[in-house]
């Protein structure tokens, strides 16, 4: 398989991962979602019959009485060592969850037995481990390779099993082609299914445009789905990286991991198996403040309903229109550099084609207000009124790439630039 010799390396030798929190700027959580837990970690291991150099793991709260729910995660191409990403196993287990790490091969084998080696470990720890795993409540996590899997795996788990009647999500994370996933599948997974897809804007070796299909072709409504970008920020000289190997860095765990990941998981985790409603703020926010905003003045999490491509796939390692894409008939184009996130559709948000400008259109019945746009710190930027048109237009070719907040009357909206 073309490309993966080099990154199954650098996924081994990054992988011995420092299990400290290490941020010279930013303190890891200590309350809300992101929060350690409390519970204590056990570890199960038994054989796994597809690749039996590598046992199977369930990570769980040994002092839970009783099954919890369960996520089970799908790991990057030759990321088979559950050291690669000890500190989230860990960090699932703490806040009350199992997890089950399935190794599969990466040499030798095809993706499709691939799938098949995850899938049946999954089945496997279900089976055998009745009264730690809660079926009837189910995450399917993934990165990279994983990502990509986690959508087919969680299609075949939740029709075939009916995992998840209680609550079930899909969160996948840089991912990579997506396999026995065909447009059928797409338009019939159970409609109570929560999906996040999570993309780091420095990665160059997955394209975008991978998640940006699924994402956009998967039949789940709107208000359960989200799509959000990750951006590199430094402060005082530190330097947080959106890049591939995101979360779990080779040095240490900061910021990134805590607020950009965990986070989201223990939000995610909330929202699904307990129905909590404040959870989906965070998880689910549709780029609510709960959702998008990070600590100590980094950049914030960019969210989209309809996820724009921004760069050529010259700049990844595997771009989607490769002939090992089983969907890259479902590449999208790049079709703008500004992308919109706008709770409230009363006042609709439009890009113009050049980029040079955004036309806000107010409700028929609302044609004179006042209208301000403010920068991410708040200051405001641009001040109108619009003379009882219902469209005026802002001049976004001289603005700095950001998240910028439109406010008319009573009604707010959001757009981002590139």
């Amino acid at each position: 398989m073309k490309h993966l010799t080099t990154i199954l390396f650098l996924l081994v030798f990054t992988g011995n991962i420092c299990s400290q929190y290490s941020d010279p700027n930013i303190p890891k959580p200590t309350s809300g979602y992101g929060s350690d837990g409390s519970h204590t970690v056990g570890v199960i291991s038994f054989a796994n019959p597809e690749f039996p150099s590598k046992d199977i793991e369930i990570y769980y709260p040994s002092d839970v009485v009783g099954k919890v729910p369960t996520l089970f995660y799908s790991h990057a191409y030759g990321g088979n060592i559950s050291g690669n990403i000890i500190g989230m196993l860990d960090y699932v287990a703490r806040k009350g969850y199992a997890i089950v790490f399935v190794p599969y091969a990466t040499k030798g084998v095809t993706v499709d037995e691939r799938y098949d080696n995850l899938l049946k470990g999954f089945r496997m720890a279900a089976r055998n481990y009745p009264g730690i795993i809660d079926t009837t409540r189910v995450g399917f996590m993934g990165h990279s390779f994983g990502g990509g899997a986690s959508f087919g795996l969680a299609y075949r788990c939740f029709t075939d099993n009916n995992w998840g009647s209680n609550g079930r999500f899909i969160y996948a994370l840089a991912q990579w082609y997506s396999y026995n996933l065909d447009p059928v599948a797409l338009k019939s997974f159970p409609a109570d299914t929560k999906v996040l897809v999570e993309v780091f804007d420095d990665d160059t070796t997955n394209d975008h445009r991978m998640a940006v299909d699924i994402f956009r072709n998967i039949n789940i409504d709107p208000a359960e789905k989200d799509y959000l970008l990750v951006r590199s920020d430094t402060i005082g000289g530190y330097v947080y990286a959106a890049v591939h190997s995101l979360p779990n860095t080779s040095v240490a765990f900061d910021a990134l991991d805590y607020y950009a990941y965990y986070r989201l998981i223990d939000a995610l985790c909330d929202y699904t198996f307990n129905k909590n409603a404040e959870a989906k703020k965070t998880a689910l926010g549709n780029g609510s403040a709960e959702q998008t905003t990070m600590p100590g003045g980094l950049k914030p999490l960019m969210e989209s309903d309809d996820p724009q491509v921004v760069y050529s796939e010259s700049k990844y390692t595997f771009p989607c229109s490769d002939t090992m894409n089983p969907r890259l008939s479902y590449c999208p184009e790049v079709t703008a550099t500004l992308q919109i996130s706008n709770p409230d559709k009363s006042l609709k948000i439009i890009p113009e084609r050049s980029m040079k400008r955004v036309k806000i259109v107010f409700p028929e019945n609302d044609n004179t207000c006042n209208l301000s746009v403010y920068n991410a710190v708040g200051k405001q930027i641009v001040s109108m009124k619009n003379e009882g048109s219902p469209t005026v237009y802002i001049n976004v070719s001289d603005i700095p790439a950001g998240v910028y907040i439109v406010v008319a009357g009573n009604r707010s909206g959001r757009f981002i630039l590139f």
